[in-house]
């Protein structure tokens, strides 16, 4: 949803804007658990050719907790790539999404939602995205990096925070973001983390309030990557599979390999 978003605005500043719509159902977020949605403030953080737009939530007067990240950077006169990372703290592992489109190159946009699976492969076309008006924006000559006015408890005049809905409210809304986006397995944009990582936020509160769910699907995710003698990497993974009433039904094992 963040990044069909991201597609559609003309800048950056809009973008914070249309996460934080009601009506756009794609901030679901309360994670300091007044009852309330938290606002989501957008920063970008820029090197060379390379921006990374940080989605943050203030959740208190003294704390802020990163959500995910959108790495984007610009690849040749008119070609850029972009994807978006979500915060392990927040999700409990680092998971990578990318728009995809056909093998022929054509956006698939009547095609199945979003990948839930993070063990699928994929293997497609890297979409260029400097045809979308916010990556215009942002890579012309008088742009300058927007960073997020606004703070805890000072909000846009026409924000107002409504209550979170629960996941069977919540999860028929995905239908509404049709076009497919991918479980990514590396950072296309290199540089991206290292320019990020330095200028990572957390929230003690949230890691304490959030830590036994996020350590019980950590536990139930197990996954071991081995490195052959000629750079071929093998990954398993194990998930835990449960009864609607949490008895344990069995253990799903993926094996996944990729040449070096």
């Amino acid at each position: 949803g963040a990044l069909d978003l991201f597609e559609k605005v003309d800048s950056p500043e809009a973008f914070e804007k249309a996460i934080n719509d009601e009506s756009n159902h794609v901030n679901n977020l309360d994670l300091n658990g007044d009852g309330e949605i938290d606002y989501v403030r957008v920063m970008d953080m820029m090197d060379d050719n390379v921006h990374v737009f940080v989605l943050q939530v203030p959740v208190s007067e003294k704390e802020s907790q990163d959500i995910a990240v959108i790495e984007l950077e610009k690849t040749g006169d008119e070609s850029a790539v972009l994807q978006i990372v979500g915060d392990e703290d927040i999700y409990g592992e680092e998971v990578i999404f990318e728009p995809s489109s056909d093998d022929d190159g054509k956006d698939n946009r009547k095609g199945a939602g979003p990948s839930v699976n993070p063990d699928a492969v994929y293997v497609g076309i890297v979409v260029n995205v400097w045809y979308w008006p916010s990556v215009r924006f942002v890579y012309a000559p008088a742009y300058r990096p927007w960073v997020s006015p606004w703070r805890w408890r000072s909000y846009p005049t026409w924000w107002r925070p409504w209550r979170p809905v629960t996941w069977h409210v919540w999860h028929p809304y995905h239908h509404h973001y049709r076009r497919p986006y991918v479980v990514a397995h590396t950072h296309r944009i290199v540089h991206g983390p290292r320019i990020y990582r330095p200028a990572r936020v957390t929230s003690v509160s949230v890691h304490t309030r959030h830590a036994t769910s996020v350590g019980h699907y950590r536990v139930n995710h197990k996954k071991t990557t081995v490195t052959g003698p000629r750079g071929n990497k093998t990954t398993v993974r194990k998930t835990t599979v449960k009864g609607p009433r949490g008895h344990v039904k069995g253990t799903r094992t993926t094996v996944t390999r990729r040449r070096g």
